[in-house]
């Protein structure tokens, strides 16, 4: 996802990122209340009045995601979890939690300190009204930020992956179970169960007329459906590795070859008679780095007989290194 984002700056120490997908639903947004929302509740203004409304509409309800995301993550560093980072994109926000909550209590207040933030920002712009008496426009911007932050915190609340409704019922779930694995195929299940039924209420809205409603409502089902299901295999994989250790898995067998090497050298005696698909790097009797084909696939063909290993590598010190417990 980092290749796709442009980064905002930090808060919290948190890296905070604007995925290319947002400008989308910036545009798509803006033009929706530019054009649909305001003119059909403040008539006869001037259109340009509009779309500077829409615009900073949009801009204000994702810095109410982010301050969304920013509950979730405040609250997972309070119980000691890393946060890598927060994420805005075209369906909202993600954070990047680093681990597990290391409890069902745990994971219940950091699922639900999300939807509590966006209604006390819900309850923060309602009590803006008699300031704001006198400045139509403003006020009218600040009456939809309560509606949608409302709306945020309700649609975030139902109980299925990967909402924050979900993150509510597993932790609910494992709590009676004692089990995180049962409670989150339980949670995830329920998230593509409720996915499944905006696919379907999309597709009726399409049907009877209201085209671009279904579309978008299908699509969030779709986007529902694929990130329960991705948790789904994620703990299927989590259950076929538990109690296997790193020394069962790797290869102890590794040809380690010298960084003066070309990549014509590699290719004729190693890749094309062994098949070999990785190797080490070393200089001496030291190892350098490692490379793959993913590497050499890169570089022209015609510069494979110049091209030494050493230079295309991924070096020791970008390696991530374990200890293989037998």
């Amino acid at each position: 996802m980092n290749q796709h984002t442009i980064p905002l700056g930090r808060i919290f120490g948190i890296p905070i990122r604007l995925d290319y997908s947002w400008f989308l639903i910036f545009v798509l947004l803006t033009w929706s209340l530019a054009v649909g929302y305001y003119p059909a509740e403040f008539k006869n203004w001037p259109a340009s009045h509009y779309w500077v409304m829409g615009a900073a509409t949009t801009i204000m309800l994702f810095v109410s995601v982010l301050l969304h995301e920013l509950g979730h993550s405040v609250v997972a560093m309070h119980y000691k979890i890393p946060v890598r980072s927060i994420t805005l994109f075209i369906f909202g926000g993600v954070s990047l939690i680093g681990a597990e909550p290391p409890g069902a209590s745990a994971g219940f207040w950091i699922s639900i300190a999300g939807p509590i933030v966006s209604f006390a920002l819900a309850g923060i712009f309602s009590q803006l009204y008699p300031l704001l008496a006198g400045f139509t426009q403003v006020l009218a911007i600040v009456k939809y930020l309560v509606y949608i932050n409302v709306a945020l915190g309700v649609f975030n609340l139902i109980p299925g992956f990967p909402l924050d409704g979900g993150g509510v019922l597993r932790s609910i779930l494992w709590g009676f179970t004692h089990s995180m694995r049962r409670a989150t195929v339980i949670a995830s299940n329920v998230g593509r169960l409720i996915a499944y039924l905006f696919i379907l209420l999309g597709v009726w809205q399409m049907f009877i007329g209201r085209f671009f409603d279904g579309m978008w409502i299908a699509f969030i089902g779709w986007f529902l459906e694929s990130s329960a299901r991705g948790l789904v295999q994620q703990q299927a994989l989590q259950d076929l590795l538990a109690g296997h250790k790193v020394s069962q898995a790797m290869n102890p067998h590794y040809t380690a070859i010298p960084g003066e090497t070309t990549l014509q050298q590699l290719f004729d005696h190693h890749i094309l008679s062994a098949g070999q698909r990785s190797f080490l790097v070393k200089s001496g009797d030291h190892v350098i780095g490692l490379l793959t084909l993913h590497h050499i696939q890169k570089v022209p063909r015609s510069e494979w007989p110049t091209t030494t290993v050493a230079q295309i590598i991924i070096t020791a010190a970008q390696l991530w290194r374990c200890q293989p417990v037998a």
